[in-house]
């Protein structure tokens, strides 16, 4: 095993983990669930590496290089998404609004490939069976919808009777 060797492993590394990070982006958040995509690429790069050390396919030291950058890369990443607003909105994306008082937003709905009843779907998942609740559900970056409801539709609070603890 030579240098050139390894730096050829290396650069089909970060190859792969760019090339995962844009199709993972372009599938869109709610592919990666809870995950963030970073999270989700990490993860799937680092177990294909692991099962080509473990069934010989590469060797020790590939493997290891391989590792070390996709490890290196998701730093980097990190780093430059928690210094820059403008590079984590093109790395990570943005929240979208679905829902603004009651209304579903299609236009919304269509970006983020959704249709009503998944919509509703998860707005059951939270409690909400009426629309009209919400003031505002927005599909975050790692594919959870998140809900703000009308103040008229929150749950009662004893402070709401007038009665202290």
């Amino acid at each position: 095993m030579d240098w050139q060797e390894l730096g050829l492993t290396a650069a089909r590394g970060l190859l792969v983990y760019v090339v995962m990070l844009v199709v993972i982006r372009v599938l869109g958040k709610r592919t990666i669930g809870n995950f963030s995509a970073f999270d989700l690429l990490v993860a799937l790069m680092l177990g294909e590496v692991v099962d080509e050390i473990i069934y010989g396919d590469v060797s020790i030291a590939q493997g290891l290089v391989a590792i070390f950058v996709v490890a290196g890369a998701k730093y980097a990443t990190a780093w430059i998404t928690c210094v820059s607003p403008a590079a984590s909105r093109v790395l990570e994306g943005k929240p979208r609004e679905l829902v603004r008082h009651g209304e579903l937003l299609p236009k919304a709905l269509r970006a983020e490939l959704m249709n009503e009843l998944e919509v509703m779907a998860s707005l059951r998942l939270q409690g909400i069976s009426d629309v009209r609740e919400v003031k505002s559900a927005c599909m975050e970056v790692d594919g959870v919808v998140s809900v703000i409801r009308e103040e008229w539709a929150e749950p009662l609070q004893k402070r709401d009777l007038g009665k202290s603890d």
